[in-house]
């Protein structure tokens, strides 16, 4: 029996109407990846982002050094959107920030096990556990990815901490630089270039491509020639330096960087809360439950 929150998860998802969501869900058993891919396989829906599962609450910050030359970009979580106005809370998340770095940790436990930069006494898993006990919630430190390099690396924060990222140019401007964060924070590249996507991943979207061309009635040896063709605007999706600039769409990223002498060796971009399920609360049944009780 497919339920009604299921059809409204898979309608916010992908923007497929009410009965075609449902149809698919109940051919999938339920089953809300693969509902997904046989819209896309009807030409029904596009692909559905894993961000859009974003839910948990809290922060994402960055700090790049003086020299322009070490940035790092943090995600610590809480338990409610009020933490991440809490200025004991900002300031904690920004010395995280800081902490990576500076001491560049291998990992979470690590980090976690190191001395506080701030509180030298302290280890940074002593300081966030004090923080949980003053501001009275849950926190945890999710991620984190330092970048050192040569040429330079730049920072962009939006959303009041919603979205953070960092870029790495070599022969680039600090101008330049923060042009492509802005661009990365906006269009959501998954990938830098053609050559960084997974065969896997470009193997099961050619699957789809033909799919949806052979549902339009297409010829095989016709489908296979307009796969051919709809595999770039994929590209142009997820890669980066494919992507319309979003300050002059007419060029492409990779084309305006190079134009300029420079070019992006990586970049990392958190949303905060992606990937997580936050547990939906039903606030009548929790009084219901609490007047029981």
């Amino acid at each position: 029996m497919i339920s009604a929150s299921q059809v409204k998860d898979l309608r916010e998802k992908t923007g497929a109407g009410m009965m075609d969501c449902k149809k698919v869900l109940t051919e999938t058993d339920g089953d809300m990846e693969k509902a997904i891919e046989l819209l896309r396989e009807r030409g029904i829906a596009k692909a559905a982002k894993k961000s859009d599962r974003i839910a948990a609450e809290g922060l994402v910050e960055a700090y790049i050094s003086e020299d322009g030359k070490i940035g790092a970009v943090v995600e610590v979580n809480a338990e409610t959107d009020f933490v991440a106005k809490n200025d004991e809370f900002k300031s904690f998340v920004a010395d995280v920030a800081k902490q990576v770095a500076q001491n560049n940790p291998s990992d979470v436990d690590d980090l976690l096990a190191q001395k506080s930069i701030v509180e030298p006494d302290k280890t940074v898993g002593e300081v966030l556990t004090n923080k949980i006990a003053t501001i009275g919630e849950n926190m945890s430190v999710r991620r984190f990815k330092r970048i050192e390099t040569e040429g330079i690396v730049e920072k962009y924060i939006h959303g009041e901490g919603k979205i953070g990222v960092l870029v790495e140019l070599s022969n680039g401007t600090k101008e330049l630089a923060k042009d492509i964060c802005m661009q990365i924070a906006a269009a959501r590249p998954e990938y830098l270039d053609k050559e960084s996507v997974p065969e896997e991943r470009v193997n099961k979207e050619l699957e789809i491509l033909k799919a949806q061309a052979m549902n339009e009635g297409k010829p095989e040896a016709i489908a296979e020639k307009m796969v051919q063709g709809r595999i770039g605007k994929f590209y142009s999706e997820i890669c980066l330096v494919e992507q319309p600039f979003v300050k002059n769409p007419d060029e492409k990223v990779g084309q305006m960087v190079e134009s300029k002498g420079a070019k992006i060796l990586q970049f990392v971009r958190f949303e905060k809360g992606e990937g997580i399920e936050k547990k939906e609360e039903n606030f009548a049944e929790e009084v219901a439950k609490q007047i029981k009780g």
